[in-house]
């Protein structure tokens, strides 16, 4: 009952400490005969490196991926493929700083889980977190990029759509411009107000919440299932598994209960190929099935917890302590959880693609 497996028939587990000497994931379930290579993963991973801008953690760490297991050389395509067999990936860590936390070794640190986790285990690795890090979500895009490829046909982008106070109105949601700055902004005129923004909160050693959203285009109607199967519950399950998530809507999500139920009702139309909707206020789910539009999600970051700035906590030994921490840290952990969310919407839309299959013998 460690629980460092989700998915049910595209399973995904988890391995590895933010300071050990590597991390990387087992995807299990995928199908055999998939063209991949270590630079189909990469590419994702680079979405999420550390290091590549001052608004970000400086760790320099290149996420270097290696398959280990579940491919092998197909004659038939002239390239890799899978086996339909395990496939077990790992990315070294090369960057890891521990005596940056060696003054915290018996603390906890506000806002962070190191009194939850001694509480649990009675024990825990305080350099960087440990197996609480954020730094596992590196191992999640991994096992993102092999989702994506079991879903032809399905687009996925993800977007910052609010950092602190300043949000992006949605009239001027302009998915185009998310890779034009290093925001993963989708309104260019956004970008300053955020800089100016994050300078500030980085001056003074502190940090900054964020939104990010993120839309499925392409999945047919029918994947999930009513009750205890819903799509929607999935998908907010396994964003609020992401590290510092605290909130997850679907759709309209929270502005729904302020909308009547003539707002709130996605209309159609009869189209040549299916209903015509008229708008997306359930976020592509109906019962927990996929409608047909594109599935829509938003997330909520906190602040990162690791700040400059003495915050009032206790030690090992119940005293009471000022905790500052040390370290390279995201001051806003949501511009790089962008790639993050896009790796769990793939493996959940992927999961319940060949659950759908499974069960209905149909795509």
């Amino acid at each position: 009952m460690s629980h460092n497996t989700f998915g049910h028939l595209f399973r995904v587990t988890t391995w590895g400490e933010s300071h050990g000497p590597a991390l990387g994931c087992v995807v299990d379930g995928c199908p055999p005969g998939i063209r991949l290579t270590e630079a189909d993963i990469q590419q994702w991973l680079e979405k999420r490196r550390p290091g590549q801008g001052k608004f970000v953690t400086q760790r320099q760490e290149p996420d270097a991926v290696r398959i280990l297991s579940g491919v092998f050389e197909d004659a038939r395509t002239d390239g890799q493929v899978t086996t339909g067999t395990p496939i077990s990936l790992m990315i070294e860590n090369v960057d890891q700083r521990s005596r940056d936390y060696s003054e915290i070794s018996t603390s906890f640190r506000p806002g962070h889980a190191d009194y939850t986790y001694f509480a649990k285990y009675g024990v825990r690795d305080y350099r960087g977190g440990g197996r609480q890090s954020a730094r596992e979500t590196a191992a999640r895009v991994a096992a993102g990029a092999i989702a994506r490829l079991v879903l032809p046909g399905v687009a996925i982008r993800g977007a910052v759509v609010q950092i602190g106070p300043h949000a992006v109105s949605p009239d001027r949601m302009d998915w185009d411009e998310t890779l034009n700055n290093p925001f993963w902004c989708p309104d260019a005129d956004m970008v300053p107000v955020w800089e100016e923004h994050l300078a500030a909160v980085r001056k003074r050693g502190s940090s900054t919440g964020a939104v990010v959203a993120v839309e499925a285009l392409g999945v047919p109607a029918g994947w999930g299932a009513p009750v205890y199967g819903k799509l929607d519950a999935e998908l907010a399950a396994a964003m609020m598994s992401i590290n510092a998530a605290k909130g997850v809507e679907i759709g309209a999500g929270f502005a729904s209960a302020a909308l009547s139920g003539e707002e709130n009702a996605d209309e159609m139309r009869a189209g040549n190929d299916g209903p015509q909707f008229l708008s997306n206020m359930a976020g592509g789910v109906l019962g927990g099935i996929s409608t047909g539009q594109p599935v829509t999600a938003r997330v909520a970051f906190k602040p990162t917890s690791s700040i400059l700035t003495p915050r009032k906590s206790i030690n090992e030994a119940g005293e009471e302590i000022e905790v500052s921490t040390k370290g390279r840290h995201d001051p806003c952990v949501g511009i790089r959880a962008v790639p993050v969310v896009e790796a769990m919407m793939a493996c959940v839309l992927a999961d319940a693609r060949l659950r759908h299959r499974a069960q209905t013998g149909r795509d």
